[in-house]
């Protein structure tokens, strides 16, 4: 019997090794869940947003390297996709989406719900075709699929609402066989970047995300060549954890050892990082930069000497040809730079691991009370960030929204053992922890996912709660409940603008999960919280903790300006007046 165009699709999802497909119900798709529904090893996740099910999708992908799948049906549910298939093109990470479309007889005559698929995904797909015929199947489905893994990126395959249960005349298997290269850059290259370490007297490692798999050879590398070495956040997985080199991460989530480590070095080595924020790299250092993506040499900061290949077959040949002594893999190359690094790294951590005691605020009894006291403004944020991490599991999957969530995380949670982090880190999207955590649960429901929410970011799609609900999935969403969109209010006080827009008239979280079969725990007094976050934790199924956290609560940067520090006292002083004089108005 001949398969169906839907047939051969889900078929080969199944063969790929996707387990669960994520969208919205509807016409054009019904085929295609249908062949879902009566296949034994895929799954359909009904979300109540298409964005949540693309931002599902790309969480798996990036927590697998496997392909994840979304789909959304005619028109607007295929639009829904495209924040969260943006995500998953600027992290790199394989997905494939399947979009409805009108009835071929249909096409450009501006039927209703009708859009050019191909045109809407052509800025965020490195391939996208629209099925006209079934026999185009499986060419253009293996096409799209090795699309997808092979340029790690999104590819979209859109099928006609006529097209989904017509048969094939010319079926065969689907073959996607697909080997992934080791690339290494030339040996007069590699020998060229060691005669340039060699020389270098203070040498700073910039580590990315595309050095993780090379773990023990860039740890090789930092002892030979004494050098701090600091972390992005992507890096902070599978760098961190007991590493004696690492001095944390610079930009604006940083911290002074890293930014120092940065300024104080003459050389930097960048290690699979695309690290995008020109303003933190120092000018004039000499800059190697290792990458297997020769668009990214140089196109953040000026490289001296850009080596092409992976990480890993890089830094094996860099320490064949690096020198040392004997017996001592550091060689006679003075320590004194990667001391110094370290030592302000370990003092940093210890003045942050004050902020979070919750004796802290205690002590400014007979000091000046400032909106910092949170006795009268809420739970640290640093406090409830190093609650969880010391709660949670050594193999726990975190997300983070973008904003104060991700800079809590950054600072007080520490990707060892296992543990697996991922965010919108390279587009900033909000909303996004809650939907990759339940992606990301899908992978084990029997391995710790936290999500650290903004409560800005879990606004926007709250309604997937319900996803979470109805497929029994044991999330622990974390929210930091400061009724402000927090990384805005520092952007305006830190250029001078008093605080405009920020404001969140929040409802109680905990009771809204309450009410939707989902164990809600709110905590507004700081004594409560560690017994809050071990009861959130010990109790089965998903979990929504609400926490009252300061609104006021600042990051500093890594170096901050004297620009900053005066426009954040003008902020101040004019919400102040403002304040005053609301207060007269009334």
């Amino acid at each position: 019997m001949a398969r169906t165009v839907a047939r051969v699709i889900v078929d080969a999802l199944s063969e790929l090794g996707v387990r669960q497909v994520f969208g919205v119900v509807g016409d054009a798709l019904n085929p295609l869940t249908d062949a879902i529904r009566t296949t034994d090893d895929v799954e359909w996740v009904g979300c109540r947003h298409e964005e949540a099910a693309a931002f599902a999708a790309s969480a798996q992908s990036q927590l697998t390297d496997r392909l994840g799948v979304c789909m959304g049906t005619v028109g607007p549910g295929s639009v829904h996709l495209l924040n969260g298939l943006y995500d998953a093109a600027k992290s790199r990470t394989p997905v494939l989406a399947v979009a409805g479309q009108v009835p071929l007889s249909e096409l450009g005559s501006d039927a209703f719900q009708e859009v050019d698929n191909d045109l809407l995904f052509r800025d965020v797909a490195v391939f996208r075709a629209t099925i006209t015929d079934p026999d185009q199947l499986p060419q253009l489905l293996e096409t799209a699929v090795r699309n997808a893994l092979g340029h790690k990126g999104v590819a979209v395959l859109t099928v006609p609402g006529d097209l989904g249960d017509r048969e094939l005349h010319h079926d065969r298997p689907a073959r996607f066989s697909l080997t992934t290269p080791t690339t290494r850059p030339e040996a007069s290259a590699v020998r060229r970047a060691a005669d340039l370490l060699s020389a270098a007297d203070r040498i700073t490692l910039l580590v990315g995300q595309g050095a993780r798999a090379a773990r023990e050879d860039v740890l090789a590398l930092a002892d030979r060549l004494a050098a701090p070495m600091v972390l992005t956040l992507k890096a902070k997985e599978g760098f961190e954890g007991d590493n004696p080199f690492q001095v944390g991460q610079t930009g604006l989530i940083g911290n002074p050892a890293a930014a120092g480590a940065m300024r104080s070095a003459d050389t930097l080595l960048l290690l699979g990082t695309d690290f995008p924020y020109r303003d933190w790299y120092p000018e004039g250092r000499t800059v190697i930069q290792v990458d297997t993506e020769p668009a990214h040499i140089g196109r953040r900061v000026p490289v001296d000497l850009g080596l092409v290949g992976d990480v890993g077959a890089t830094v094996r040949d860099l320490l064949g040809q690096l020198a040392a002594e004997p017996g001592e893999l550091g060689g006679a190359r003075d320590r004194g730079h990667l001391d110094e690094g370290r030592k302000r790294f370990l003092s940093w951590r210890e003045s942050q691991a004050r902020l979070a005691d919750p004796a802290h605020d205690t002590s400014l009894v007979g000091k000046v009370r400032s909106a910092l006291d949170n006795r009268e403004h809420g739970i640290r944020p640093e406090a409830l960030a190093a609650a969880v991490d010391r709660s949670a599991t050594d193999d726990a999957i975190f997300t983070s929204d973008t904003g104060m969530a991700t800079v809590w995380l950054s600072r007080f949670v520490e990707m060892r053992g296992t543990r697996r982090l991922i965010g919108s880190y390279n587009l900033g999207s909000m909303a996004n922890a809650m939907p990759q955590a339940l992606g990301a649960q899908y992978l084990d429901r029997d391995r710790q996912v936290v999500a650290f929410c903004g409560d800005g970011g879990l606004s926007m799609l709250l309604g997937d709660l319900m996803t979470l609900k109805s497929y029994q999935l044991p999330v622990k969403l974390v929210v930091f409940d400061n009724r402000r969109l927090g990384m805005v209010k520092l952007e305006q006080e830190q250029a001078g603008l008093p605080e405009f827009g920020t404001v969140l008239d929040n409802p109680d979280f905990a009771a809204v999960a309450t009410a939707m079969g989902i164990t809600g725990i709110r905590v507004t007094d700081p004594a409560d919280l560690d017994d809050a976050v071990r009861r959130a934790f010990a109790t089965a199924g998903p979990v929504l903790l609400d926490v009252l956290t300061n609104p006021d609560e600042i990051a500093v940067p890594a170096k901050p300006t004297v620009e900053q520090g005066w426009g954040f006292a003008v902020a101040k002083m004019k919400e102040l007046l403002r304040s005053h004089g609301d207060e007269t108005q009334h």
